[in-house]
């Protein structure tokens, strides 16, 4: 029986990975949209309509500068940003992450994440004042040409001034501090002789549908929060509500933010977290292409001739670094802004995982020696649970003479061969399911370590030693590159990625194969067929899994090795292969 219950477990934990390549695929790219002339934007209207507004007609073109060289710009340099700001439309539309580059190589272009509409992959940002529907006051809008001098940085804000003609100056100051959060207040003075009302937004505006992983434990695209709580929303579902009318879902809420994220990057809206606003998703198809908007607007505010108003909004705009996300919520208040890193349903375990971790690479100064003492405090956390298990262990491998000669002697008759099996468990305080424990204690730890890996941009590019050169991909190593002596990448090979075995997984799996033969081998051929391949089957499985979660497989299963020889030692069990003496 307790071959069976171990069985059980090991055939259940094989299952769960297999799950994870059901769930979690290769990324299959999506073929992007050409890109085509003219776009537009939508602006948030008092009734909630979302009227198109013309854009600017500027030509497809081959390079992304060609484009921004065609508009007056202000230009962003601070220490993790470069770009600038469109004075047309006073639109965010060109930002670089100074600190972050598409590849481990040193001369690799760094990431490019806003871009204008003419370019490639047309992604920004803009703020403004709408008007109600009927309303004849003549409002900026993306063809407006705004004023404005110097260079933005984190120690000197730009002002953008705009005047309508008809007695209304429009002012935007746009700062930004040293990470990724601009800060942007919108004035407005009346001196029309009449009083308006008007009402403040602002918009992110992203055309194209991006490449995403399509990953099941990874939300890519629109977000926010609302009232509390996390709303995301899928690419997929606002094109398939898609019948020639714009898609929209509004929500009312106070406090929060919305926007849209990537796996490693956001950009999003927060507003004054004391006041109600009104918050959509919106998609639409225009000359062919996608368009996906998360905004904003607050309640119209009246402006008296001779007064002014104004309201102050913030975008972040960059890479998802967990401890400046904490850090955001709580100095500025915002409601679950943390929520942007896709921790999941095990958020309890995983973020104090990830926290861990990041605290002991501070210390250490690699993320993957970090793993390694992680997985030793992990194992001292559950050590008497553990070590119950493995005694238990232990006193299944003594009984196990006496429980073959029960099942010779009652091989005809199974409920006395029960029976008289937990008669002996019970006497000599054995427990069946105690195989289980070590590997269903470690599914959870695997589970939320798995996620660290996968979402968060700290395990990005993070080398470990040799030829791990990021934790976060899978081994680089092959077969088919001689384990890197040869001088070329592990071809890819899509759904067959799994043949590409690297060092770690082939550790892994040599690790697996030892800790089983601590044990003696099970009675049944059939059993010990299966255990023997048990071992093959994981390496395979893991070959494609990140190279810190390999890592931290192996140096578990060594600890476990040597904890489990260390206990079976003491109880008088004969490791490997051999039968332990009759207690009787």
């Amino acid at each position: 029986m307790e071959q069976r219950n171990l069985l059980l477990a090991i055939v259940l934990s094989v299952a769960i990975l297999f799950g994870f390549q059901l769930l979690f695929p290769p990324q299959v790219p999506q073929t992007p949209t050409e890109p085509v002339e003219q776009s537009q934007d939508s602006t948030p209207t008092f009734e909630g309509s979302v009227p198109g507004v013309a854009g600017t007609a500027v030509p497809a073109a081959d390079a992304r500068e060609e484009v921004i060289g065609a508009s007056p710009r202000i230009e962003i340099n601070t220490d993790k940003l470069s770009g600038s700001i469109a004075l047309r439309g006073a639109k965010l539309d060109d930002l670089v992450l100074k600190q972050f580059r598409e590849t481990l190589e040193p001369d690799s272009p760094q990431i490019t994440y806003l871009s204008p509409e003419g370019s490639p992959k047309p992604y920004f940002a803009r703020f403004g004042w709408a008007a109600s529907a009927n309303s004849k006051v003549t409002l900026p809008d993306i063809n407006t040409l705004w004023e404005s001098s110097g260079t933005l940085t984190e120690n000197t804000p730009v002002t953008l001034r705009w005047n309508n003609g008809e007695g209304l100056t429009f002012e935007q100051v746009i700062a930004v501090d040293d990470q990724y959060l601009f800060t942007v207040t919108q004035r407005v003075v009346n001196d029309s002789g009449d009083e308006i009302q008007l009402a403040p937004f602002g918009l992110v505006s992203r055309i194209d549908t991006p490449q995403i992983l399509g990953f099941f434990i990874l939300h890519e695209g629109p977000l926010g929060v609302f009232d509390e709580t996390l709303k995301e929303v899928d690419y997929s579902d606002l094109k398939d509500d898609y019948e020639g009318r714009d898609v929209i879902i509004d929500t009312p809420t106070t406090g929060g933010w919305i926007g849209i994220t990537d796996k490693y990057w956001l950009a999003a809206l927060i507003p004054d977290q004391e006041k109600p606003v009104k918050t959509r998703f919106v998609y639409n198809q225009r000359q062919g292409r996608d368009h996906y908007q998360t905004d904003l607007i607050y309640d119209a505010v009246a402006i008296p001739s001779g007064a002014s108003a104004e309201t102050t909004n913030r975008l972040f705009a960059g890479a998802k670094e967990v401890v400046q996300l904490d850090e955001y919520r709580d100095e500025n208040g915002i409601v679950n802004f943390d929520l942007a890193v896709d921790f999941g349903w095990f958020y309890f375990l995983t973020k104090p995982l990830f926290y861990a971790l990041h605290w002991l690479n501070a210390e250490v100064g690699n993320f993957g020696v970090a793993i390694l003492i992680l997985t030793v405090a992990i194992k001292l956390v559950f050590f008497p649970l553990a070590n119950k298990s493995y005694r238990s262990m232990a006193k299944m491998r003594k009984l196990q003479p006496q429980m073959l000669e029960l099942r010779e002697r009652f091989a005809e008759d199974k409920q006395r061969l029960n029976q008289e099996m937990m008669a002996l468990y019970k006497r000599e305080g054995a427990n069946p399911l105690s195989g289980c424990l070590p590997i269903l204690v470690q599914i959870p730890v695997f589970f939320a370590l798995y996620k660290v890996m996968f979402v968060t941009i700290e395990m990005r590019h993070a080398p470990f030693f040799g030829w791990i050169k990021d934790l976060s991909a899978q081994d680089p190593t092959s077969i088919l590159n001689g384990f890197g002596m040869l001088p070329w990448d592990a071809p890819d090979l899509g759904l067959l990625n799994l043949l590409n075995i690297g060092v770690w997984p082939l550790l892994m799996g040599i690790s697996m194969f030892l800790q089983q033969k601590l044990n003696p081998q099970p009675p049944d051929p059939v059993q010990a067929k299966i255990f023997l391949m048990m071992p093959i089957m994981f390496t395979f499985l893991l070959a494609t899994f990140p190279a810190g979660l390999v890592v931290y497989w192996t140096w578990n299963n060594i600890l476990s090795m040597a904890q489990q020889a260390i206990i079976m030692k003491r109880a008088g069990v004969p490791l490997g292969g051999g039968q332990p003496k009759p207690t009787s």
